[in-house]
């Protein structure tokens, strides 16, 4: 993988690039990002209005060496996670591992959806990048204050406004998960293929399930890995998704322990010692928090950050699990440096005078979340049972509960777009893939959503973590490849181990966890 550094550096070189790209019915394909090829595809913005607006959608690929070829398999499509992560980020940073997990047979093919990063038109609610990054300097968690559930409120509520400020021509009802599944099959078509193949991450199981529903004998292969459930996104509630999220965390006690103390610096005597240990640091942290002064920024570690960083790591744990445990070890002592470097930005500093590159922010995760979901127009006091229900579940419902509140104000929607059912008799079963452990979207969303599609199975993957990519295991990455290569599908109850532990001392070649993230 890239390094923070130079993958910034390689983001904000090609996004000049790529809004430069003729938008074509086309895919003409350009070079880019020193290895990959970009392209801009037009699609009609609304879709009961073909001849009306298109939109440009940002497309790249890390191409097959094998095309032209009788090895050739075709595009994998990639769905990007969110809502509002970007594909061609997703690409970038991961395309050559996935090349060398699947093997060279297939092109990796990602988009940045519509609303989203680099295509356009994109959902902006303010004029500037100055003017977003100086109101967008909280992470939200309700116990941070005794006034956190009013404050993340009353903020949605100057989010909606700027929103309905800068819905021109009501533009945001065309940013939802049906059209940009329409836009998939475009850009299957595209490449001259007539169904598609396709590995999806998190809400990108949501876009690939609509897929699924509308276009059920498009399908050639789908993997949807990390599986939210969609009843509950259309909802606007994401009220499952934090079944297993104390399981996750208990899993860094658990491997800290097992670890030892050479290699987990927060180590105790058992795991219910680290736990009580985190609890005391928390706690301390909650009256004291600790000033930090990088290279490249500054800032408290709080309890804000603590929580969110806290939160963030358990998405990709055989990654983040032991920076976190030095970075608390670290923390006792009064040093934050470790623990704030993990969500660390560089300090905005503003280019006046010279346009933005077009880059991902969060803008448009929000307006297509709250556009696909119910509408939301709950009081402060309305939201307190919703907020004590995901706190019944995980302790982490004080991070989570902002995602439905920020909704709470969003400009009315007129267009009526799918919502569901979720079911299809697809032309070639779909591969569920689900981790015992994932701290937002549990197992039991992928055996909930695979009900509505006869003859797929759900693969389970022992481990913590978001999506199977999180961590290594050869079991889930050769049913994976056999399935894309032939389309056989492991038998149903199948659970598949991880080949070391968090705590090794050693790398664990994989790649991220795709998903809702809340930095």
């Amino acid at each position: 993988m890239l390094s923070n550094k130079a993958f910034i550096g390689l983001v904000s070189l090609g996004a000049t690039f790529l809004t430069n790209l003729e938008t074509s019915t086309e895919l003409k394909w350009t070079d880019c990002y020193a290895q990959l090829q970009c392209a801009r595809l037009q699609v009609p913005l609304n879709y009961s209005d073909p001849e009306g607006d298109a939109a440009s959608i940002a497309v790249t690929r890390l191409p097959s060496p094998l095309a032209g070829t009788d090895g050739y398999k075709g595009p994998i499509l990639i769905i990007p996670g969110g809502p509002g992560g970007s594909g061609v980020e997703l690409v970038l940073e991961n395309g050559v591992l996935l090349s060398q997990v699947l093997g060279p047979n297939f092109d990796f093919v990602s988009f940045d959806p519509r609303g989203v990063g680099r295509s356009t038109p994109r959902a902006s609610f303010f004029d500037t990048e100055a003017q977003r990054r100086f109101f967008d300097t909280s992470f939200g968690v309700i116990n941070a204050t005794s006034d956190g559930l009013a404050r993340i409120w009353a903020r949605a509520q100057i989010t909606g406004a700027l929103a309905t400020q800068h819905n021109q021509n009501n533009i945001f009802e065309h940013f939802n998960t049906e059209s940009t599944a329409r836009d998939m099959l475009r850009i299957v078509e595209a490449h001259g293929r007539r169904n598609i193949q396709a590995w999806g991450f998190s809400y990108g199981t949501v876009l690939g399930a609509t897929f699924a529903s509308l276009f059920p004998d498009r399908i050639d292969r789908l993997v949807l890995d990390g599986v939210l459930d969609a009843e509950s996104y259309f909802a606007t509630r994401w009220s499952t998704s934090l079944l297993d999220t104390d399981k996750t965390l208990q899993a860094f006690f658990d491997s800290c322990f097992e670890g030892g103390p050479d290699l987990c610096p927060f180590y105790e005597s058992s795991p219910e010692a680290i736990s009580r240990k985190l609890d005391d640091l928390t706690r301390t942290i909650f009256l004291r928090p600790v000033p930090v002064q990088t290279s490249i920024s500054y800032g408290l570690v709080d309890y804000e950050r603590l929580r969110i960083t806290i939160f963030q790591s358990l998405y990709t744990p055989y990654a983040t699990f032991p920076v976190l445990a030095q970075g608390l070890a670290d923390l006792i002592n009064g040093n934050g440096t470790v623990l704030y470097q993990i969500l660390e930005q560089p300090v905005f500093d503003c280019a006046c005078g010279s346009p933005a590159p077009l880059t991902s922010i969060s803008d448009g995760g929000t307006a297509i979340m709250c556009t696909d979901g119910a509408e939301v127009r709950d009081t402060v006091d309305e939201l307190e049972p919703f907020v004590q229900g995901l706190l019944r579940d995980s302790q982490w419902g004080e991070v989570w509960a902002r995602i439905r509140i920020g909704c709470s104000a969003w400009p009315k929607q007129e267009k009526k777009h799918f919502k569901g059912p979720f079911l299809g008799n697809t032309s070639h079963p779909i591969l569920w893939i689900g981790n015992t452990a994932d701290p937002v979207t549990p197992i039991a969303g992928a055996r909930k959503m695979a009900k509505g599609f006869p003859g797929s199975v759900v693969l389970t993957q022992d481990s913590p973590g978001h999506c199977s990519i999180a961590a290594p295991s050869v079991c889930t990455i050769g049913f994976v490849s056999a399935y894309f290569m032939n389309g056989t599908l492991p038998d149903e109850g199948v659970v598949c181990p991880v080949v070391q532990p968090i705590f090794s001392g050693q790398p664990a070649d994989i790649g991220g966890g795709p998903g809702p993230s809340l930095r």
